[in-house]
């Protein structure tokens, strides 16, 4: 009986949160974000451009690397067959922006969609695993 009336209280002072509307669905695509991710693209791929990668080409071809290819960059080798190596990167990462914007779209308006069919797999296990026989129970 104890428990009862501590149980009271409790749910009176959280009535007033189970009767506030349901928030709205949060929305993942947020324009900056976009823009964000294409930076972050940028500082990835400047720090991928500058691995050193001279004395690992040496080695796999089984000699010492000199000098000059212990200096040998990831960026190095795309110059090599386009001067403007630096410059069309940069332009293809800008060129991504707008396609990271449409694809956080439209993963945003699958959302809903996605979560309800989810909902519905979680009920059919439940389901499903309601209606399966106890292991213990004796056998005849």
């Amino acid at each position: 009986m104890r428990a009862h009336l501590l149980i009271l209280p409790l749910l009176a002072c959280a009535w007033p949160a189970v009767a506030q509307p349901a928030a709205p669905p949060q929305q993942l695509f947020d324009p900056a974000t976009a823009d964000r991710l294409a930076d972050g693209m940028q500082a990835l791929s400047k720090a991928l451009l500058d691995i050193r990668v001279g004395e690992l080409q040496a080695a796999i071809e089984g000699r010492e690397a000199t000098a000059a290819e212990k200096k040998l960059t990831v960026r190095d080798l795309g110059r090599r067959d386009d001067r403007n190596f630096d410059r069309h990167l940069r332009e293809q990462i800008a060129a991504a922006k707008p396609a990271i914007a449409q694809s956080m779209k439209a993963l945003n308006e699958a959302l809903p969609g996605m979560m309800q069919g989810l909902e519905q797999a979680r009920e059919s296990l439940e389901r499903a695993a309601a209606n399966m026989p106890d292991p213990n129970y004796p056998k005849r």
